[in-house]
């Protein structure tokens, strides 16, 4: 199947700016991301970035850099003004591979794409992995989604869901034995057509107070289908002590 990559790429990161650009043995943040993009099959690569000192780093990365504005307030709508430009056929198929997650599997991506081109309802693809410990659930930063029986997503919170009623008002450190949670990969794939409405939904309660902007999407009535993995890929870099983490990670593979 065909489908394009797009790597949103904002320099001034509220936590770390500069971030992208930081070094894992040897290589930039946002080259390993590239990297990860290349080997998903992506016929079409991207970086749709707002600074020149990012596009300038990966003049030799073999792929096309578009320069989008600084006003943007998330990847999605910084993918969305790429799409815009490039005046994509509707059903295109687009992942947004954050550009500060560079240890995302490449097949991961390639199932996140296969995953939308066959559910033609869903406007958007996105993928969970089973929690295993009871800490995680209750992590705020850790989000979690609940999905029908067809995997498509009902709810994404912050909060621990579904809620354990007999069990999690109790000091137990384990989890229910037949307790399912799941927890949610912050990657996603779009129709080429929704990324065009995207800026026109109408403003979400439920974003707003959870601050996760795929509940705009959900509130909105489209429908989210999710691919589900083992295990979540290690964590993307918003801190310096996550780039820290991660260097240590690299260090293993």
């Amino acid at each position: 199947m065909n489908f394009k990559v797009v790597i949103p790429a904002h320099f001034e990161s509220t936590r770390f700016p500069g971030k992208l650009l930081a070094t894992i043995r040897g290589q930039t943040v946002i080259d390993r991301v590239i990297n990860i993009a290349k080997k998903s099959g992506a016929t079409d690569i991207i970086v749709a970035t707002d600074d020149q000192r990012i596009a300038q780093s990966i003049e030799s990365s073999d792929c096309e850099v578009i320069m989008t504005s600084k006003d943007h307030q998330s990847g999605t709508a910084r993918i969305a003004e790429v799409v815009a430009k490039k005046n994509w056929a509707s059903e295109e198929v687009i992942i947004n591979l954050q550009g500060d997650e560079p240890f995302i599997p490449a097949e991961l991506v390639t199932t996140v794409a296969e995953t939308l081109a066959s559910t033609s309802d869903a406007s958007i693809a996105t993928a969970c992995f089973p929690i295993a410990r009871r800490a995680d659930v209750f992590d705020p930063n850790l989000v979690k989604v609940v999905l029908d029986h067809h995997n498509y997503a009902l709810y994404f919170s912050r909060a621990p869901i579904p809620w354990a009623r007999d069990t999690f008002s109790d000091e137990q450190e384990s989890l229910p034995d037949d307790y399912i949670a799941l927890g949610h990969i912050g990657l996603y794939g779009y129709r080429s057509k929704f990324l065009l409405e995207y800026s026109g939904l109408p403003s979400s309660f439920l974003e707003n107070q959870e601050k996760l902007e795929q509940l705009r999407v959900l509130q909105a009535g489209h429908k989210i289908i999710t691919a589900r993995t083992h295990a979540p890929p290690a964590p993307g870099i918003d801190t310096p002590e996550d780039l820290e983490r991660a260097r240590q990670f690299a260090s293993t593979l």
